[in-house]
């Protein structure tokens, strides 16, 4: 690396850095990313795994980021149907907050906005009769249905990383950016292993810094170049509790504050509860619900539900922080999670590109985005392709998982039942590389509890940056939840005896 000069270097492994990294390889560019931690260790494996146009937006009258959002939602749904599903939500009617038409009127735009192709439209619905109805307290009669998409939020980063490394990047994990030099024709950046602490000097002709919470601490401490943007640290929290109940779709619930809380089936045997919006200003990467943020989710669930939740049924939290782009509003609830881009290419040497906000719907359109603010200070043009392009496991006969769960039960009809479901959803159409040749339950390797078998810490090893258990238990995969503690501590073992066997 230290013989030639990298056309980008792309600061930050979250969906924003892997995305532009992804965008950049597949127009020809030579591209290095590296990201201080794992890949999607803290923003983008923190969010409430949705991929949607973000309804309540639009009583912020922010349809340009709505319709925006709701575009990619199509295209996105299209490019990764193993992680990527729609989902039915509820919203039931609350006579003291927003009236029945205002409801109405915006889920008409929500439905028109973004051109909606291949999803349900939203509909008025009798919840003393609908399914949906059953677990909510008895004074909710009236409510709306409408569609939305869930994610895989930590395979969506890594996925955008597999094809960019595909398509010729250099995918460097625990990599730390700690200076550069900006001179006249390339940045001369330093990079540390965080591993063994070996630096070396890479030269790049551009660099975006995608470092999420740590854009103005990169631009500040580590670039010496402060821009007059600025980032709004706001920290989402989420509680996962036993499954609240059995139908599969979700909940919109509306708080008096005027924001919204979502319950989603989550795992099968739980419920997803979030999210928060607090103020945050220590180390993002310390992140942690509080014990107010976790009653206040418990009581927007305990608003609604016959069943309701206390802090002692949390079985797991997590939070993270969002950058988002500071547009001086009051109130955190209400900054945009819209993204601006800031391209500093003047006369002053090689150029570079901050990154500051987004959302994880958004994250593809960013990328095209940045691509065309850079195509001038790098002189390359090319087309952007990532629309029309799946991502690795993507390809599923007629986007149909069920089908291709089938094929894999035929094809090894040795795995455990709802083994070849799991893995569908984690990894579609590349399980059957992760599966190799094995022609017998045992020739997937020792298991470790659940459906977890070493052939899949392999694949991740070999295939998706995953070092620890922590890679693995909870962020490319949920199985955290459904491990015996044992089996967490068996895990790491067995990448501690990887590392040790170099």
């Amino acid at each position: 690396m230290q013989q030639e000069t990298l056309d980008l270097l792309v600061i930050g492994g979250g969906i924003n850095g892997t995305g532009i990294a992804r965008d950049a390889a597949g127009r020809g560019l030579k591209v290095l990313l590296c990201e201080q931690d794992d890949l999607g260790a803290h923003t983008s494996s923190a969010s409430t795994k949705l991929i949607h146009g973000g309804l309540r937006y639009l009583e912020q009258h922010n349809y340009r980021l709505v319709r925006k959002a709701l575009k990619e939602r199509e295209v996105l749904l299209q490019s990764a149907p193993h992680i990527i599903w729609p989902l039915r939500f509820v919203i039931p009617h609350e006579s003291t907050l927003r009236p029945r038409w205002l409801l109405r009127a915006g889920l008409f735009l929500y439905d028109h906005l973004g051109g909606r192709r291949s999803m349900p439209p939203s509909r008025g619905i009798d919840l003393r009769t609908h399914p949906a109805g059953r677990p909510l307290k008895p004074g909710f009669s009236h409510g709306f249905e409408y569609s939305d998409c869930w994610v895989q939020d930590s395979r969506l980063v890594v996925l955008n990383a597999m094809d960019a490394s595909r398509r010729g990047a250099t995918i460097r994990t625990r990599t730390a950016c700690i200076a550069a030099r900006r001179r006249d024709t390339h940045w001369e950046v330093d990079l540390r292993d965080q591993r063994d602490r070996h630096c070396e000097t890479v030269h790049a002709r551009a660099l975006v810094n995608a470092a999420g919470p740590w854009v103005e601490h990169i631009l500040r401490d580590t670039l010496h170049t402060p821009r007059p943007r600025h980032v709004r640290l706001i920290k989402g929290s989420h509680i996962v509790v036993p499954r609240l109940y059995t139908h599969p779709m979700a909940y919109t619930f509306q708080r008096p504050d005027g924001r919204l809380v979502f319950t989603i089936p989550y795992e099968g045997r739980y419920t997803l509860i979030g999210t928060t919006d607090v103020a945050h200003d220590s180390d993002p990467a310390n992140a942690t619900i509080t014990e107010e943020e976790t009653a206040y989710l418990c009581d927007a669930v305990n608003q609604y539900l016959v069943n309701g939740v206390s802090p002692a049924d949390v079985v797991w939290s997590f939070a993270g922080v969002r950058p988002l782009y500071d547009d001086a509003a009051a109130q955190a609830s209400r900054v945009t999670r819209d993204y601006v881009l800031d391209l500093d290419a003047g006369t002053a040497g090689a150029p570079l590109l901050s990154v500051f906000g987004g959302k994880l719907t958004t994250y593809r359109r960013l990328a095209e985005d940045a691509l065309a603010l850079l195509q001038a200070p790098l002189r390359h043009r090319a087309a952007p392709w990532t629309a029309g392009s799946r991502l690795p496991g993507g390809d599923l006969p007629s986007n149909d998982q069920d089908q291709y769960a089938r094929h894999l039960d035929t094809d090894f009809p040795f795995l455990p039942p709802g083994l070849a479901t799991r893995l569908t959803r984690h990894y579609g159409s590349e399980s059957h590389t992760l599966l190799g040749r094995a022609g017998s339950l045992g020739e997937l390797g020792r298991h470790f509890g659940a459906d977890l078998f070493e052939v899949e810490l392999r694949y991740l090893r070999d295939h998706e940056w995953a070092e620890t258990a922590d890679d693995v238990l909870w962020r490319r995969t949920r199985l955290g939840l459904h491990l015996p503690r044992a089996s967490h501590g068996a895990v790491a073992d067995w990448f501690a005896r990887q590392r040790a066997a170099g």
